[in-house]
């Protein structure tokens, strides 16, 4: 039997957490399993990292930045591999490159095209536990690329994938996916099972319990996904293509603060101008989630939409930047706003679930800027000093709590 075991930040913060992920990755081991480690840089070392960065050049190129952050990884499995010499048990840290893990060009954000796992294997064979870095690769130019912050999870699955692992599990500082965030909504309580899609467009939406690449990836490729808590032996949550219980009608809420809105104010009515705008974001590698295009009037529109807070300067740069050929009056930029979102493949089957959210949200009297579905979500954008008031108005309207 394989199994990957990924562990975040917080579960190798220091010596006695390094400590605690050793011994229960050996009792896999010594039940005769292969066994795969995974890990991200220890406790906050990613930011302070960046802090660093940000202090010398306010800012730096994305290939630097990578080649900076690759090494709180690879701190990670070199002291684990150490910490298991002392245990008695045979281990070996690999990096991206010794892999080798083979990505996309795009610094800061790239993504996994291949793995060579003759090395794994091999190691593997050696009776060995085999501690990768996550988060990063190595492109076409053997340089460094990173995954996005919480690729590490994307590794593991990738991993897990490439070798044909029985199982994947996600260890974490929570004890499962819940139904919202329990840090926020008191009431939010675990889940035993939820579908791939469901969570694919929790994480997407702000449930940091998940990478959303990672289980995009782990959908395609049929991998079976355990989120589980490093700091106990509860049994966590299965994430998997069905679930045996009957559909809820919502499985969760989610939040997403790191998000700003742009609009696009007066642009000319006529066909291609849509295009226009997200064509220059596009060719900037920006992503767009919420869409909002107003009726025109005097032969002009306006187009509203979202963006990661991460790039919404370099969004908002990229559209002032393309006046001349989008000539809009005005360009907004607002960035106190949130997303909250309703997730359940129940939705499919019952009318009504958008109705009930923004009811809940009146009688709480939030005020909704844009909308945007989907057969198994609703999100809405607010204020982002309303957003924890709103996680809980919704859940307790669908019923969610403990």
């Amino acid at each position: 039997m394989l199994v990957v075991k990924k562990f975040g930040g917080t579960s190798v913060a220091n010596k006695e957490k390094i400590y605690n992920v050793a011994k229960r990755c050996a009792e896999e081991y010594k039940k005769g399993h292969n066994v795969v480690v995974v890990l991200s840089a220890m406790g906050k070392l990613t930011d302070e990292l960046i802090a660093m960065a940000k202090d010398i050049n306010p800012n730096p190129s994305k290939r630097e930045m990578d080649m900076l952050l690759t090494t709180g990884e690879q701190t990670s499995v070199a002291l684990m591999a150490m910490a298991f010499d002392v245990l008695g048990i045979p281990a070996i840290s690999l990096n991206a490159y010794q892999v080798a893990m083979h990505t996309t060009s795009a610094y800061g954000n790239a993504r996994i095209k291949r793995i060579d796992s003759e090395r794994i294997s091999h190691e593997l064979d050696q009776k060995k536990i085999v501690i990768i870095t996550g988060f990063q690769g190595v492109n076409k130019y053997d340089d460094y690329t990173t995954l996005g912050r919480g690729g590490s999870d994307t590794t593991a699955v990738a991993l897990a994938a490439s070798l044909n692992a029985d199982t994947c599990e996600i260890f974490t500082d929570v004890d499962g996916v819940y139904t919202a965030d329990p840090r926020y909504v008191p009431k939010a309580r675990k889940l035993d099972e939820i579908t791939y899609d469901e969570m694919l467009d929790l994480a997407t939406l702000g449930a940091g319990v998940l990478h959303n690449r990672s289980v995009e990836m782990a959908k395609k490729y049929g991998v079976p996904l355990v989120v589980r808590s490093s700091l106990s032996n509860e049994e966590g949550t299965v994430v998997k293509e069905d679930v045996k219980v009957e559909r809820m009608l919502v499985s969760g809420v989610a939040a997403d603060r790191n998000v700003a809105r742009i609009s696009v104010v007066g642009l000319d009515d006529k066909p291609g101008i849509a295009f226009r705008v997200f064509d220059v974001l596009a060719k900037a590698n920006i992503n767009v989630d919420m869409i909002l295009q107003s009726v025109g009037r005097n032969n002009t529109k306006d187009i509203s939409f979202t963006v990661s807070g991460d790039v919404a300067d370099e969004a908002l740069k990229v559209i002032e930047d393309s006046k001349s050929r989008l000539n809009p009056e005005h360009v907004e930029i607002e960035k106190n706003v949130a997303k909250i979102s309703v997730v359940g493949a129940g939705m499919m089957s019952n009318p009504g679930v958008a109705a009930k959210m923004f009811e809940c949200l009146f009688n709480a009297d939030i005020n909704i800027k844009m909308i945007s579905t989907s057969e198994i979500r609703v999100t809405v954008l607010i204020d982002e000093a309303e957003a924890v008031k709103a996680m809980n108005a919704t859940h307790d309207a669908f019923g969610l709590e403990d």
